[in-house]
């Protein structure tokens, strides 16, 4: 018999957790981060940037100026939920160098592109109703919205036979209503795709059409290493209406990928009456970004960012090119690859019929590399011969090793099948 006070507390924290906690998934990418601390390992799986590039005296130094004198007290306090007033001016100039004209009335600052990610499902996406995402697309993504209970329906941006007729039947056939489309344009993580001008265009007619907000993931566009630049959907958007606030475009952007992942900084820009939706949930969620993350960041981006911007295309650049090179000389037969303009990916189609889950268990046993499977891409669980590598990391040694010890292990696999 239990001691009084000792009765079965809880029975199962299972039966405890709302029903949206169910969608609730462990990052595969997070998880194989862990493997980037041991050393045996030779790992394209992370996209993560190089902590070798981050500007760190830039960043003490930016330290040193906010906590001096009478801008210390500011930079430890409480602040606007709308994000600190210089920095959010800088991006207003920084997005006008984008072609999109703004105000800082039409930027909130978030806490990396990730929370906004968060916030704008929240706030377009009731239980049952239909997300437009890529395939493949951002796992992250598909994380911060699976909370708010969606179904999801493939966006192909060059075009298929989805009208927007018949989405709205199969989002009505499911108990809801197509709430909202998602794709990173440039540089994709993870397939490193960029969509052109006119599937650009295309995708403003559909989502005008359908009367749904487009979310434009913008976390790699300051990464391009060679091809002509294509304006981003937002600039396009500003374009065709006559000004941001009546775009349905909504811009993510970062500073993880340029100047530092650990700050924690990031921006949504887009119509002044969805920032000021955002701002609501933020003064809910964690009252405001760190005042002093944005204080530093505001420092380093004005003294550094164009600069360190152009050091790490060139760096990035490079390491793309190796891995792309490595890949020709050692792939087998059958095997297939992206030649991704910027960002940090490149996606590989395996040989028919093999399983980038299963590959990866016998890459860690007995070849130790690492990558990500493609099925974690993929809304419906497709994808399974396909894996994404990671460049950001990749010297000359580990992308030779590394795709001489692949290449080794498909061709086993191959002959094995």
């Amino acid at each position: 018999m239990a001691s009084p006070g000792k009765e079965k507390i809880v029975s199962t924290w299972e039966e405890k957790y709302a029903a949206r906690a169910e969608r609730m998934r462990a990052s595969e990418i997070r998880e194989l981060l862990k493997l980037l601390d041991q050393p045996h390992i030779i790992s394209f799986a992370g996209g993560i940037p190089d902590p070798q590039l981050f500007p760190s005296e830039a960043f003490r130094a930016a330290y040193d100026n906010v906590l001096s004198g009478n801008a210390a007290g500011a930079a430890l306090q409480y602040s606007v939920s709308e994000g600190f007033l210089p920095l959010r001016k800088w991006l207003v100039d920084h997005m006008g160098s984008l072609g999109i004209r703004c105000t800082p009335e039409n930027i909130v600052i978030v806490s990396g592109s990730q929370q906004g990610l968060d916030y704008l499902g929240k706030l377009f996406l009731s239980p049952g109703d239909t997300a437009l995402v890529a395939r493949p697309t951002y796992l992250g993504a598909l994380q911060a919205f699976n909370a708010y209970e969606p179904r999801y329906d493939r966006l192909a941006p060059e075009g298929n036979n989805m009208t927007p007729q018949v989405y709205r039947d199969a989002a009505g056939k499911a108990g809801g209503r197509v709430a909202l489309a998602y794709l990173t344009p440039e540089f994709s993580n993870p397939s490193g795709e960029t969509i052109d001008r006119a599937a650009r265009e295309r995708l403003l007619d559909l989502t005008g059409e359908l009367d749904i907000p487009l979310i434009e993931d913008a976390a790699y566009q300051a990464l391009r290493y060679d091809g002509e630049p294509v304006p981003p959907i937002l600039a396009l958007d500003v374009e065709r209406s006559g000004g941001i606030d009546n775009t349905r475009t909504i811009y993510c952007g970062t500073f993880s990928k340029t100047l530092s992942p650990g700050q924690r900084v990031g921006w949504i820009c887009a119509a002044a009456p969805v920032v000021r939706k955002v701002v609501l949930m933020k003064q809910a969620s964690d009252l405001h970004s760190p005042t002093i993350n944005q204080a530093v960041m505001h420092d380093v981006a004005v003294r550094h960012y164009d600069a360190h911007t152009a050091m790490l295309r060139d760096a990035y650049g490079r390491r793309r090119d190796l891995l792309l090179r490595a890949l020709a000389r050692h792939m087998p037969e059958g095997t297939s690859w992206t030649k991704p303009e910027g960002g940090m990916f490149i996606w590989v189609t395996l040989p028919e019929g093999m399983d980038g889950a299963t590959l990866l268990a016998r890459a860690l046993e007995t070849e130790h590399v690492a990558f990500v499977p493609g099925h974690a891409f993929h809304a419906d669980g497709s994808g399974a011969n396909t894996i994404r590598l990671s460049f950001s990391l990749a010297d000359e040694s580990a992308a030779e090793e590394g795709m001489a010890r692949l290449g080794r292990l498909i061709r086993r696999e191959a002959a094995r099948r």
